[in-house]
């Protein structure tokens, strides 16, 4: 059971399984202690909650999203969602109702918005981190760009999140399988468990 879980989490916009969401929490509350986390791609805000409450009585999370939505959010794509969709900007716009789930969550003196992307950010980034969670744009050249960025930042022992593992390409899309495998064969980390299609690694 999760503390102060809000009543209405199932009806946020977002993509994460329950199970997923547990292990979120469960790892970000294990490396709390370590530093920061560190989210890639927020969306809504959903599976920021969980990790805001996991750090809720002594941790921040910064929730990393340009909030202009992945490849698969833009108009005419699989996953868009026209409420999501600035029509006067010609936009996918996720970050006002970010910041609504957050506030509703009462974690905004938990959860630091950082509205752009991980090149842009990780160019001066400079605070060690006790876990990242990558859940970003699903191309190779996105998923790379995250891994590149923010794994270098993890503290030993810290732990590596990515969501949306799909090991058959018939399942789902091939990038975060990628860098999945390349963490492993890069010695630098170890598995720790799969929930779902959410990989969790350790920084060795």
């Amino acid at each position: 059971m999760i503390p102060d879980l809000p009543a209405d989490i199932d009806t946020i916009k977002g993509f994460l399984a329950s199970d997923e969401a547990e292990a979120l929490y469960r790892h970000a509350r294990a490396s709390r202690p370590k530093g920061p986390v560190l989210e890639v791609g927020s969306y809504c805000g959903k599976s920021t909650i969980y990790l805001g409450l996991a750090c809720r009585d002594g941790g921040t999370v910064y929730a990393l999203d340009h909030h202009r939505g992945s490849e698969e959010h833009q108009a005419g794509e699989m996953f868009h969602d026209p409420e999501l969709y600035d029509t006067g900007e010609g936009l996918v716009d996720t970050f006002s109702e970010f910041r609504r789930n957050i506030r509703r969550a009462g974690l905004d003196d938990v959860v630091v918005p950082v509205v752009s992307s991980s090149a842009v950010v990780a160019r001066h980034w400079q605070t060690p981190l006790g876990m990242v969670f990558i859940d970003g744009g699903h191309s190779l050249d996105a998923a790379l760009t995250d891994y590149r960025c923010w794994t270098a930042h993890l503290v030993q022992g810290g732990i590596l999140a990515i969501h949306d593992l799909f090991p058959d390409p018939h399942s789902g899309g091939q990038a975060p399988w990628a860098i999945y495998r390349m963490a492993l064969e890069s010695g630098l980390f170890e598995a720790v468990e799969r929930v779902n299609t959410l990989g969790v690694l350790r920084r060795l």
